[in-house]
């Protein structure tokens, strides 16, 4: 039975320079938990948000983050860090293995824009083998919004789906909503990791393969705890979810393709939608 245990840390930090926090406070979960394989961080929790004002960057403290999890002996996914690379600033993760490297990086494909600005989009997904357990696939925040970016991770065989969020707007109940969902009908484990206190609401939510809640958090500070039953997704794929329906396996053997797939034949309708930019206040 492939048991991987994954420490999801919902943190309350300052606005940025918490490298040194998230350090110990890493450090501290390991200690108290010896069992954890991997540790997840929320979106921008070490550098905080705002594309140019946010410190460390990520070439500024990858080095740190590498021999932190080589010491502790731990898979390390330190939420996401603004990166500042040929000219344009991402928002990226590392992958960080037990051995202290860098085996995968993943960048924000869907900035939240208007608001994210200046932020360039990321163009590849990411999915990464633990070895001895499974795949698993990231994404940040807003790319949860886009179902397509699950699917594509899913197809290349995710069977968790790491999710770094820093949500502090009202629509953080859609969010969760969507959380759920994704577990569902992408028959994976979902782990949301939000921010807390000072930079957003909490309310983290880790969700199995059968679309079940298996934890949400409140809305201050806690190391949520998730033993990952690789098992259970395939069992999962294998059955049905619930012993019921078989989404991708329907997916797959459906015959068709959707009108959007080949992104060079873009429909007239979402050029009818107007531009990306900031609501503004409407007059009588």
């Amino acid at each position: 039975m492939a048991l991987m245990t994954i420490a999801a840390l919902q943190l309350d930090l300052k606005a940025n320079d918490n490298l040194g926090e998230v350090v110990a406070r890493i450090k501290s979960t390991v200690a108290r938990y010896p069992q954890v394989h991997m540790i997840l961080l929320s979106e921008l929790a070490i550098c905080g948000p705002g594309a140019t004002s946010a410190s460390p960057r990520l070439n500024d403290c990858l080095d740190t983050l590498c021999a932190l999890a080589k010491s502790l002996d731990i898979w390390l996914v330190p939420g996401s860090i603004y990166e500042d690379k040929h000219g344009k600033v991402l928002n990226s993760t590392p992958v960080i293995n037990a051995k202290g490297e860098v085996v995968a990086h993943y960048s924000k494909m869907y900035p939240f824009y208007p608001f994210e600005k200046g932020v360039a989009q990321g163009q590849n997904i990411c999915v990464f083998e633990v070895p001895g357990y499974g795949k698993l696939g990231i994404s940040i925040c807003y790319d949860m919004w886009f179902p397509e970016l699950s699917r594509a991770m899913i197809s290349e065989g995710a069977e968790v789906i790491l999710h770094p969020t820093l949500t502090d707007s009202c629509d953080r109940d859609v969010e969760l909503a969507m959380v759920q969902a994704t577990a569902a009908q992408q028959q994976c484990y979902v782990i949301d990791v939000n921010g807390a206190g000072k930079q957003a609401f909490g309310k983290s939510r880790i969700c199995g393969p059968d679309g079940d809640i298996i934890y949400e958090s409140s809305s201050h500070e806690e190391v949520m705890l998730v033993e990952v039953d690789f098992e259970r997704v395939r069992r999962a794929r294998e059955r049905g979810l619930m012993g019921l329906g078989q989404p991708l396996k329907s997916f797959r053997d459906a015959g068709h393709k959707f009108p959007h797939e080949g992104l060079a034949n873009r429909e007239k309708y979402f050029d009818s939608l107007g531009a990306l930019e900031l609501p503004v206040r409407t007059s009588v």
